[in-house]
């Protein structure tokens, strides 16, 4: 495997297509690896206080609906 430099400089010679095509590819494993990173958060308990901050939101009605907030930006 090249290094970072190398690899740029090969994806430099692609044509537009395959580098498009890449662009997908990475996107799409970086999406990956996130919902990986969500998951492991979720098993270890990373996630249990915001979770539960966010029942005991939900159970005393101190939300806003989505749009609302929105539409103050």
């Amino acid at each position: 495997m090249g290094t970072l430099p190398e690899i740029e400089a090969a994806i430099k010679q692609l044509p537009e297509n395959d580098i498009r095509q890449l662009a997908a590819w990475l996107e799409e494993y970086l999406e990956q690896m996130w919902d990986k990173q969500i998951e492991n958060d979720l098993t270890s308990g990373k996630l249990d206080r915001l979770i539960g901050k966010a029942e005991a939101d939900i159970a005393e009605n101190r939300v806003r609906d989505i749009d609302e907030i929105l539409n103050n930006y």
